[in-house]
């Protein structure tokens, strides 16, 4: 299937979002010249359960000080920040929305990461690194936008170094039917790219894994969503600045889906053969 990418790229971009990302800290009151890395914290953890997540695939990956980490589709590099301060390693991550890899540049400058995160425009199926380069793949809900699974998972491997670790977490396809949209990484089915557990796996083996921890968090996701609704449809800092107008609504088809079981939420570690 051949997927125009620059749609993918225009899905996420919106112009303006460092200097909505800056106005919106000034207005919570935030030092915009003094920044630390937890300021950012409730927009540039784009995925669900944000913060609470990362912390999670860290510990079930352990990753530790000195490893060299790749993430793939790092957004404004949230993750990539929290995992460099609280974990000790050093970060790449890699987007293909340029906006991001910007804003995310200059969000890590302010918060005097730049010497342990760094960040690049390109293509998770064409990893622009060669063989054998990182410690560990990071990725959190950007498989969603790629239908080439196969190559996705053959590049991962061929970056990282023997026995070297995948950390993922993915929204996947559910039983009950396909998802309602707009959703967060698509407006229409078009852009959307899910597989199943049984899928996923199958084609993480036939790239080289194999998978050592696996955990489905669908029911914290849910209760998540359930517990935020209000505050994230209107919180002046958070994802709806990266999203646009339709984010309220990208939001709650999410959080139906999830609870109609057409998504779930999975998390696993594999090991490169």
């Amino acid at each position: 299937m051949i997927i125009d990418k620059s749609s993918v790229e225009r899905h996420y971009t919106h112009g303006d979002l460092l200097e909505r990302i800056l106005a919106a800290l000034a207005a919570t009151g935030k030092d915009i010249d003094a920044l630390v890395a937890a300021d950012l914290s409730p927009v540039d953890e784009f995925h669900t359960r944000g913060r609470d997540a990362t912390d999670e695939l860290a510990a079930l990956a352990g990753i530790t000080a000195g490893l060299h980490v790749l993430d793939v589709g790092s957004g404004i590099g949230g993750p990539a920040r929290h995992l460099a301060s609280e974990r000790g390693c050093r970060v790449t991550g890699i987007d293909l929305t340029a906006e991001f890899v910007r804003t995310a540049t200059a969000l890590s400058r302010r918060v005097g990461l730049s010497d342990r995160v760094s960040f690049v425009a390109g293509d998770a199926l064409d990893l622009p690194f060669p063989a054998a380069s990182f410690d560990l793949v990071w990725t959190q809900h950007a498989a969603m936008n790629i239908a080439d699974r196969p190559r996705l998972y053959a590049e991962m491997h061929r970056v990282l170094r023997p026995g070297g670790r995948l950390a993922l977490q993915d929204v996947l396809a559910g039983s009950a039917g396909p998802p309602h949209f707009p959703v967060p990484w698509a407006r229409r089915p078009e852009g959307s790219f899910l597989v199943d557990e049984t899928t996923q796996r199958r084609l993480l083996a036939g790239a080289g894994f194999t998978v050592r921890n696996c955990r489905d968090v669908t029911g914290t996701a849910v209760d998540w969503f359930a517990a935020r609704r209000a505050r994230l449809q209107s919180m002046p800092l958070g994802m709806g600045l990266l999203l646009g107008d339709d984010f309220p609504a990208m939001i709650a088809n999410q959080e139906r889906n999830l609870v109609e079981g057409r998504v779930v939420v999975l998390q696993a570690v594999a090991v490169r053969d």
